[in-house]
């Protein structure tokens, strides 16, 4: 009797096990993802259907998080200056360096000009004492300016003075702790065509494109994991201690004014927060998502439309919303219905990644899917997988295309 060879053997026995090619796969992760105990609860493994649902991952992922630093919203904080002090000495307008001036002197035309703060963030006026610019408002430079035009012998009397600033430079500060990509970032820098000319020849011109939340966005934008109520910020050796709660809320801008050489570290509540997970000034911009196709692998690129069609979601989007936005859900229910989906993230305070696969039927029909259904985070990636009749298709269309060498 003649025997099937054992690779057409296996592609029979796979194109009869339906079931199996539909079959939700369990994947090996380091962190124990299906207790619950990974970055977010609600990777872990769907809990048997019960009459009453009970969501529960929201307190399973609090219960990690330790005490805010900076205690409830409008308490003091120890160990720098506190949020009060902090935003009272730092609101305002201030120099750095590379920022360009423009000085007028009543009756004068020598000191009258255009002067740039220089890298160790001095203004240098003709003849005069350097006078420090760097991380000053600009009324006490023109009070300087006076004082050393009438020591100097300039002026008996302190004339008036008036500095206007004429384009701000960008600012290179750091950004540490728990946000998505702490690096040096360079804020508020302007393309030469991008410039408002009529803006820029205007007095008292300002700019925002140099504040707080543009660093901690440049930076990946905030962690679930960070503690918003005590953010540091160090400048000149001095830490300012910073409540950035209210801005998730609309009631703060964080519009603080950075400065060259300044440092902000995020610090870390080590925990994941669902309430973190929303749109504002200084969360990730949004997710991105590239759409390819489904049912059979692409022979390139460009049939998979990567770097083609891309689709940006906002930030707080969830692995469902995001499963269907692509295409893995919907069609004719006969064929399409039990496809899976997997996740694949990773750990943003530790770097340990995890593969977590959901059947989208049973997460669609299920009244606790939230309690189940991830938060997607910047770099991650999900894989869609068709339905049992789709792959018994397919599996078909593959024993018909077998060369005939290896049939009996």
């Amino acid at each position: 009797m003649t025997t099937a060879p054992k690779p057409l053997l296996a592609l029979c026995a796979a194109a009869l096990g339906l079931t199996a090619c539909a079959a939700v796969v369990d994947h090996d992760n380091i962190e124990p993802v299906a207790q619950g105990d990974a970055y977010q609860a609600q990777y872990r493994e769907p809990a048997p259907r019960e009459d009453a649902p009970i969501l529960r991952a929201r307190d399973m992922n609090a219960s990690k998080c330790l005490p805010p630093r900076g205690g409830e919203v409008g308490d003091s904080f120890e160990g720098g200056k506190g949020t009060v002090g902090a935003v009272f000495a730092l609101r305002g307008e201030f120099l750095s360096r590379g920022d360009l001036v423009e000085v007028l002197v009543s009756g004068d035309e020598t000191f009258s000009d255009r002067y740039e703060v220089s890298r160790d963030g001095v203004i240098r006026l003709p003849y005069l004492s350097p006078v420090v610019a760097q991380g000053r408002r600009i009324e006490e430079v023109e009070a300087d300016i006076a004082s050393v035009l009438v020591s100097g012998g300039y002026f008996d009397t302190r004339p008036l003075v008036s500095v206007r600033l004429q384009d701000y430079a960008a600012a290179s500060v750091g950004v540490t702790g728990a946000v998505f990509e702490p690096r040096p970032v360079e804020i508020g820098g302007i393309n030469g065509g991008e410039v408002d000319r009529g803006r820029q020849d205007t007095l008292g011109a300002t700019t925002e494109a140099r504040d707080l939340a543009n660093a901690i966005r440049a930076a990946g934008g905030i962690r679930p994991d960070a503690d918003l109520s005590a953010v540091e910020l160090r400048r000149n050796g001095q830490l300012y201690i910073l409540d950035l709660r209210e801005v998730l809320t609309g009631r703060d801008r964080a519009d603080i004014m950075l400065l060259t050489g300044d440092e902000i570290t995020v610090p870390s509540r080590m925990c994941f927060q669902d309430h973190l997970m929303v749109p504002s000034p200084i969360s990730p911009p949004g997710i991105t998502l590239f759409l390819s196709n489904l049912t059979q692998p692409a022979a390139g690129n460009a049939l998979s439309a990567i770097g083609k069609d891309v689709r940006e979601v906002p930030y707080g989007t969830r692995y469902m919303q995001a499963v269907i936005d692509t295409n893995c859900v919907g069609g004719t229910r006969t064929t399409n219905a039990h496809r899976s989906a997997a996740l694949y993230t990773r750990n943003p305070m530790t770097g340990v990644s995890a593969v977590i696969e959901r059947d989208i039927e049973s997460m669609m029909r299920r009244a606790d899917r939230d309690d189940y259904d991830p938060f997607l985070l910047p770099g991650d990636a999900i894989a869609c997988y068709d339905s049992a009749v789709t792959n018994a298709t397919g599996l078909g269309s593959a024993i018909g295309s077998l060369p005939l060498s290896i049939l009996p």
